[in-house]
């Protein structure tokens, strides 16, 4: 016989505050009657397949979703394929379909602004109904607020693209972060006497360009670091890919081949172009400085 499953519904891109509180939800529903927490959230996202010419850029990729969702306490994570199907189903229909995919399914929890059913035409309200039919329960969780806006997937993004890290960081609950590898690069670091690590990264949603306080998450050791994200203007002439570079400043580097995540702590300065390789090397230098202040290195 199955565990009675309690389910959280959403996209989910960032595993913020408001999507931790719906996670919340449903972990007390689960607490209360020994039951199970899962998670039901969709793959592509809903907007690749609704608007595909302004589907929106991911936050995350799906594997750093899926660490996020089960530290904040998901037990089962459902990607459900989101297709034009999927999207065709009715919204009073919705309910019935869930029982029949989630056996020993016991109550639902979505934000309170969640739509859902063809043309988006369901919202919490039509859900309590439709889901009274199937004996399910429904959590209508209120949004989370950080100063005088919901927090939100959205809002999240602008903040990121925006160079606005600090607060992403606080919507996000844990600082954001890259993962890849770490691939060859020009040496060009070592030269000016800052050696650094390139990591391999193409990620959908572009921070703002910029020189950061990070973290290097290697091994299990979180190793202090100021890196630089962007093309490079002051030694890269015509289009470029932009990269992701970091120099350790205490510990052990990783080298190529490594699997890193880059923890961004703070946003120190946009990126500029310099005359000189000379001026450059003397911003670096101004740029260690900050970045061992802002993660605390006394020495």
């Amino acid at each position: 016989m199955s565990l009675p499953l309690h389910l959280a519904i959403g996209a989910f891109d960032g595993v913020h505050l408001g999507h931790r509180a719906v996670l919340h939800s449903a972990r007390e529903a689960a607490r209360a009657d020994g039951g199970v927490v899962g998670v039901l959230t969709y793959d592509p996202h809903p907007s690749k397949v609704l608007r595909p010419e302004s589907a929106v850029p991911l936050i995350f990729t799906r594997a750093q979703k899926d660490a996020r969702l089960t530290e904040a306490g998901a037990q089962r994570i459902h990607h459900q394929k989101f297709d034009q199907q999927h999207a065709g189903i009715e919204a009073a229909d919705f309910p019935r379909w869930l029982k029949q995919a989630f056996p020993g399914l016991r109550s639902l929890h979505v934000g309170a602004n969640f739509q859902y059913g063809r043309a988006r035409t369901g919202h919490g309200e039509t859900l309590i109904a439709h889901a009274a039919g199937e004996a399910l329960g429904v959590k209508l969780v209120p949004a989370v607020r950080l100063g005088e806006e919901a927090v939100s997937s959205s809002r999240i993004r602008q903040c990121l693209a925006g160079g606005e890290l600090t607060l992403a960081n606080a919507m996000l609950f844990r600082p954001y972060e890259a993962e890849g590898i770490i691939i060859g690069g020009r040496r060009l670091g070592r030269t000016l006497g800052f050696p650094t690590v390139n990591v391999a990264w193409e990620p959908e949603l572009k921070p703002a360009y910029g020189v950061y306080a990070v973290e290097v998450v290697f091994q299990g050791e979180a190793l202090p670091a100021v890196a630089n994200y962007g093309l490079r203007p002051t030694v890269e002439s015509g289009p470029v890919t932009p990269l992701l570079e970091a120099h350790v400043l205490r510990g052990v580097a990783p080298t190529t081949g490594d699997a890193v995540r880059i923890r961004w702590i703070r946003r120190l300065r946009a990126e500029q172009k310099f005359a000189d390789l000379a001026d450059l090397q003397a911003q670096i230098t101004k740029d260690v400085a900050a970045a061992r202040q802002a993660l605390g290195l006394l020495a």
